[in-house]
């Protein structure tokens, strides 16, 4: 949700990459990587968090309320179509499942929380794979029956997204399986990256509504060159930047771990920049 709307979770950073070699002493570039890893995630985990808050508090009251129907009154376009029973069950449970998800993605990607309470890490990992899993499907259903603001471009870009979910979350579990602690950690990171896409959308575009005026982006249509950009920059540009730390991490020399700071350095800064516009103009105007 840059649009943002999800780099999973930097705050792993100070992790060596493979379980299996020894533990070496961190370099001062290595030390560098990791704090700029951390600023980000606080970052995101902080926008995250409010998102979740705003998803508890517009739409939780509503279906209480209302149940099913009061969704044609919510930010959600087409929330309610009379008639369609499994479309509309579908967009509720849609809703439901992004406050665990979103919510609990960023405690899967703390380490004190996997060092310490290694039982609440995996029952959350288990619950976290099978709803990711389970709503890509209910999105496929609701882009293909009800249709997404982008036309075809939307359509196609948040399909992939759903199979991307669906491939990372089966090759993590795969890893966790197998006992490839190290493997399945950046495969889960990379999970994290495509679940968190709506958010990054979100985020992504309130940052550049705030920073250019929506250049490139129709508000008749919600089309344009800059919409179509973002449906697939939300999965690319979080996906590409975390390969960039991964690279980093690996390499022996300072200059690549100080060129993937630079990047999370200014990542978090857009994250935090996009975090705040949506929170001002999307999310605190509908509580």
């Amino acid at each position: 949700m840059a649009t943002m709307n999800s780099s999973a979770a930097f705050a792993s950073l100070a992790a060596p990459p493979h379980a299996a070699e020894p533990r070496r002493r961190d370099s001062w570039a290595d030390r560098v990587q990791s704090a700029s890893g951390v600023l980000w995630f606080l970052a995101a985990a902080a926008g995250q968090w409010l998102f979740v808050a705003y998803v508890a508090g517009h739409y939780g009251p509503r279906l209480l309320r209302g149940g099913l129907p009061a969704l044609e009154r919510s930010a959600l376009p087409d929330g309610y179509v009379p008639g369609d029973a499994l479309g509309n069950v579908a967009i509720a449970f849609h809703v439901v499942v992004a406050i665990v998800i979103v919510g609990g993605g960023p405690l899967q990607l703390i380490p004190a929380i996997r060092r310490y309470f290694p039982s609440f890490h995996r029952w959350l990992g288990r619950t976290y794979v099978t709803l990711a899993v389970v709503t890509s499907f209910a999105g496929l259903h609701l882009v293909w029956t009800r249709g997404v603001p982008g036309g075809l471009v939307g359509h196609v870009a948040i399909s992939l997204d759903a199979v991307l979910i669906i491939t990372f979350a089966a090759i993590a579990v795969r890893f966790a399986m197998a006992r490839r602690i190290d493997l399945h950690r950046r495969w889960t990171m990379r999970l994290f990256m495509v679940v968190s896409a709506v958010w990054f959308f979100r985020i992504g575009l309130m940052f550049w509504f705030m920073t250019t005026g929506g250049i490139g982006i129709d508000p008749e249509t919600f089309q344009g060159p800059f919409l179509s950009f973002m449906y697939f920059a939300q999965m690319a540009l979080p996906l590409g930047v975390l390969e960039i730390h991964f690279r980093a991490q690996d390499a022996s020399s300072a200059a690549p771990k100080l060129a993937a700071s630079l990047v999370i350095l200014a990542s978090t800064a857009v994250t935090a920049m996009g975090v705040f516009a949506a929170t001002i103009g999307m999310w605190l105007p509908r509580l």
